[in-house]
């Protein structure tokens, strides 16, 4: 899925949410439970309890945008193991996500920062 925005932050509701839901109750989720602005920028993801399904939602400062995406023959590598119910990732890891690749599983190299070479 190509995103066409230019989002803030990513954040991924852990748990799973009823997808009768729609923009007013995941807003809900978004600003109660995850405790996140929604005129931030930042786009929300939330999972079916399949893990089949997912649902998107953005402020684009006009109004919310719902995205929706079905898989047909497989599931998610939702993460499960983590100590919040919000989780914050990047782009890179979104696409990762959509791909089938599970981003708890991977471990990136260390960001080293130094004065000199010297």
């Amino acid at each position: 899925m190509k995103i066409f925005i230019n989002a803030s932050a990513v954040y991924l509701h852990r748990e799973s949410v009823d997808f009768r839901k729609h923009i007013d109750g995941l807003a809900a989720i978004a600003e109660l439970s995850m405790k996140q602005s929604l005129s931030s920028g930042a786009l929300f993801v939330f999972c079916s309890k399949q893990r089949n399904k997912l649902k998107y939602l953005y402020w684009d400062k006009t109004g919310f945008c719902l995205w929706y995406k079905r898989l047909e023959k497989d599931k998610f590598k939702w993460p499960k193991k983590h100590s919040s119910t919000t989780i914050k990732i990047n782009e890179e890891q979104l696409h990762w996500l959509l791909r089938g690749v599970d981003i708890s599983a991977i471990k990136p190299h260390k960001n080293i920062e130094f004065d000199s070479v010297f």
